[in-house]
């Protein structure tokens, strides 16, 4: 698995023009590149193991080791930057520009020339703030973004909304909706989840999310457990609510996620709505995405369920 994986870096690197070329590597050698590794979605039979894995390599090592494959960039040219876009979101509240934002914080702390592409964070002056606010980011504007990105030197514009969970201060954990958009256009979508390790202070563990997120932007994570863009899906759900005009605002609010297509009423009481979704790509990006507008998008039986983590809507 992980010579595999290796391999797949390589080809990424060598931009996928020609060919890679690996260096003679024995196993012990490949593993040793090995930063750390990730195991999800484990099925076993009786004579049948499967899991999908995730190498994270060491990005010094790693860089020396496969240098060869990496393509030469022409005379007199640089590869232009990828401009990072770290919207932070507690309590509901999106922040971008805005203080405080310890997400944009351990984005700034980034040493230059980490990761396999240059990143570029946005200075935040007057310009910046007129290009792209925390909404029109959160609302995946693409003509801003693209312009931010122009502003900043850059053709690509990464929105990296970060959301903790607990409390901000000492989180469980952090989710990291990564949505990646090039000249006018979103081309990709990925969600990150990452746990607060013992005792690991908020900053600590966004800190380290950034450097398990930044060696991958030139990936831009496109492997079997991402869900194809033009995949859809429908799940029925139970809305709580206290009135109609309750129904009207979630609806709204509902109607501006981008990964949800259709919402269909099926039944309307005044506690609650049942509804139909329609959305695209797979029901982590749901999730993610319900998140930001505080709904959390809950596995019941046999009906899923939108449970509220905002603040309570008034009657």
């Amino acid at each position: 698995g992980q010579r595999r994986a290796l391999a797949a870096v390589a080809a990424r690197l060598s931009g996928g023009t020609t060919p890679a070329k690996l260096p003679k590597l024995d196993d012990q050698a490949i593993t040793d590149l090995v930063l750390s590794f990730e195991v999800a979605s484990e099925r076993m039979t009786a004579v049948r193991y499967a899991a999908e894995y995730t190498f994270h390599f060491r990005p010094e090592a790693t860089r020396r080791i496969l240098g060869s494959a990496a393509p030469a960039a022409a005379p007199g040219t640089a590869a232009k930057p990828v401009v990072v876009v770290p919207l932070y979101q507690s309590a509901g509240q999106p922040r971008l520009w805005e203080d405080p934002n310890p997400w944009r914080q351990a984005w700034e702390q980034l040493p230059p020339g980490t990761g396999p592409v240059r990143v570029v964070v946005p200075l935040g002056d007057a310009g910046d703030i007129a290009a792209v606010d925390a909404d029109k980011a959160l609302a995946g504007d693409a003509a801003a973004l693209a312009a931010l990105a122009r502003r900043n030197g850059g053709e690509e514009s990464i929105v990296m909304l970060a959301t903790p969970r607990g409390p901000p201060d000492q989180p469980s954990g952090v989710d990291v909706t990564v949505r990646r958009y090039r000249t006018d256009a979103p081309v990709e979508s990925h969600v990150e989840k990452l746990t607060a390790d013992p005792g690991e202070s908020g900053n600590a563990l966004l800190r380290r999310a950034v450097t398990a997120i930044v060696a991958d932007i030139g990936t831009g994570w496109k492997n079997a457990a991402a869900a194809p863009d033009d995949q859809e899906g429908s799940l029925t759900a139970i809305l709580p609510i206290t009135g109609l005009d309750d129904w009207v605002r979630a609806r709204e609010r509902l109607a501006r996620v981008p990964e949800i297509h259709k919402i269909d009423l099926l039944s309307l009481s005044r506690e609650e709505a049942k509804i139909e979704i329609g959305y695209g790509g797979n029901i982590d990006q749901l999730k993610a995405s319900l998140a930001q507008i505080s709904l959390d998008l809950v596995h019941g039986d046999p009906l899923w369920r939108l449970a509220r983590t905002g603040p309570a809507p008034q009657p």
